[in-house]
């Protein structure tokens, strides 16, 4: 499962607070299949990882995805225009 750091959280937080209105629904991490991942919006489904923050659950990682994941952070980097979420291997 990747792991994501605190900063991470408290931005994955912000998107969610301002993207998402339907109390079910969380960010989503995502594969394209070519090694790229992204963020999507989605309800929970069965099997689903869930990454915590606060007591609320922020974002959702399928099991499969999960387990390729291992060794894997989501940060942050600090940017002229803010904070940007990176994906740390290693």
């Amino acid at each position: 499962m990747i792991a994501v750091t605190e900063n991470a959280k408290k931005v994955l937080k912000s998107i969610l607070l301002s993207k998402v209105d339907n109390r079910y629904a969380f960010l989503r991490l995502l594969s394209s299949g070519e090694g790229e991942l992204g963020l999507g919006i989605d309800i929970e489904q069965p099997g689903d990882n869930a990454v915590e923050y606060e007591g609320s659950k922020l974002l959702l990682v399928d099991c499969e995805l999960a387990d390729s994941l291992k060794g894997v952070t989501l940060d942050i980097d600090h940017t002229p225009e803010g904070p940007e979420l990176v994906i740390i291997c290693g």
